[in-house]
């Protein structure tokens, strides 16, 4: 999945069009959002020589005077509109993507620049969220910035900022973070610096995706960088080991420790045994983990309709003393498998409310995939220029340390690669 956002600043420049068309038939979105085309009513052909097919649809808001004008173009395999709505500051459409069914609303946003119609646009979107229940993307030019460090060398106004990060609050949005730029607008003369341009997602459409991330290209033919949101696994390598507090509450796990610790190990150098013991322990009770709460789920699911059914025979005929029994002990088997899953999630989201219950496990589901949008590693900046290959990345910071932590001395202690202890 692409989604391409740009301000083209109008499409009247000279190779305006030729650069657009570029960076669609070089990235292929399933989606381009483009704010300030200036641009009166369009052709179906004008916008297939653009999108380079003619598999697309599109919808166009025009130009009121001398600015503005917003278009939607979409991949007609990737992606089928229902419906479309729109304002003098937004545009957009709401469909499903034809990989998965799921429904979603795109919004193209052009924040306006004077402050009462700022304040009207967050009116007008936040009740266009609530009355569509649905997966939510708002993207484009907001024309507004959360915080003075979205600013360089232009004015900041923290009631402004305020309103917008109210807004987003109040909407649940999510921020995706954007790589390889602080910035996304530079103006002509270079001196000012703002970051104006964004993608504000939904929970729920942040889950289609199991990774989503955003990369900035050359600002080249506009004062506004092109923003591709797409989803984009980058493998790192092993990731750090995670303990969760219910293991200790199984009787058996010190005896798979135990275990795992005492199996024999090749080798004489310590620090190798050291480490061969740990990555022993750590596959021991991954895969123990697996085999205990893999099924935790569907073991949940199926105790809770057969204590369900259990209630559905006593409303109709009185239960024997064995039967009561047996309908007790199943929410009880129930509700403990319950409290182990709401703590790992707890846990996994870093949740400090004592809440518990299976109607909070969305709530917690949501925080895991908001620490993990905000914490997660997508590449590095290198002398300006962003790096996202892994072998590339994991290099250049292990030069940066060896670098940092390079010392002339006698005779110290080597130890051994630890880079497969991980794997």
């Amino acid at each position: 999945m692409k989604i391409l956002s740009l301000n083209v600043r109008g499409f009247a420049v000279k190779g305006k069009i030729g650069w657009v068309r570029s960076i669609c038939l070089r990235e292929r979105p399933c989606i381009a959002v483009l704010q300030e085309t200036k641009c009166k009513t369009i052709s179906e052909s004008w916008v297939q020589s653009i999108w380079g097919n003619s598999n697309c649809g599109f919808i166009q808001k025009e130009v009121v005077g001398k600015s503005g004008g917003l278009l939607i173009i979409w991949d007609k395999s990737a992606f089928e509109v229902d419906s479309t709505t729109g304002c003098d500051f937004f545009l957009a459409i709401k469909g499903r993507w034809k990989n998965s069914g799921k429904e979603s609303t795109i919004v193209n946003v052009y924040g306006p620049h004077k402050d009462r119609n700022k304040v009207l646009m967050w009116d007008l979107l936040e009740k266009l969220i609530n009355s569509i229940s649905t997966a939510w993307l708002l993207c484009g030019d907001f024309n507004e910035v959360r915080e003075c460090s979205d600013r360089l060398n232009s004015q900041f106004y923290q009631r402004r900022a305020d309103r917008f990060n109210d807004f987003i609050t109040r909407n649940n949005l999510i921020e995706i973070p954007i790589c390889g730029r602080k910035f996304t607008r530079i103006s002509d003369d270079g001196l000012k610096f703002s970051k104006l341009d964004r993608f504000l997602v939904t929970d729920n459409f942040i889950s289609l995706w199991e990774d989503l991330s955003v990369i900035a290209l050359d600002q080249n033919l506009s004062d506004h960088c092109p923003l591709i949101l797409r989803d984009k696994v980058l493998d790192y390598g092993p990731k750090p080991f995670k303990v969760f507090n219910e293991w200790f509450e199984c009787i058996d796990i010190g005896d798979i420790i135990q275990e795992a610790w005492n199996q024999p190990i090749r080798g004489k150098r310590k620090d190798c045994l050291f480490r061969d013991r740990l990555k022993n322990v750590k596959l021991a009770l991954k895969s123990w983990s697996n085999s205990k709460f893999g099924g935790l789920d569907n073991e949940i699911k199926k105790l809770k309709e057969e204590a369900m059914e259990w209630e559905l025979k006593a409303e109709s005929q009185p239960l024997s003393d064995l039967d009561r029994a047996l309908w007790l002990e199943c929410r009880r088997i129930w509700i403990e498998k319950e409290k182990i899953k709401t703590g790992m999630l707890k846990q996994k989201a870093r949740v400090k409310w004592t809440i518990d219950g299976e109607e909070n496990s969305k709530f917690f589901h949501a925080a895991i995939r908001r620490k993990y949008n905000k914490s997660n590693f997508r590449g590095i900046n290198i002398d300006g220029v962003w790096f996202e290959d892994p072998e590339t990345v994991k290099g250049f910071i292990f030069q940066h340390f060896q670098k940092q932590f390079s010392k002339i001395t006698g005779c110290r202690p080597r130890l051994a690669d630890f880079t497969s202890a991980g794997q």
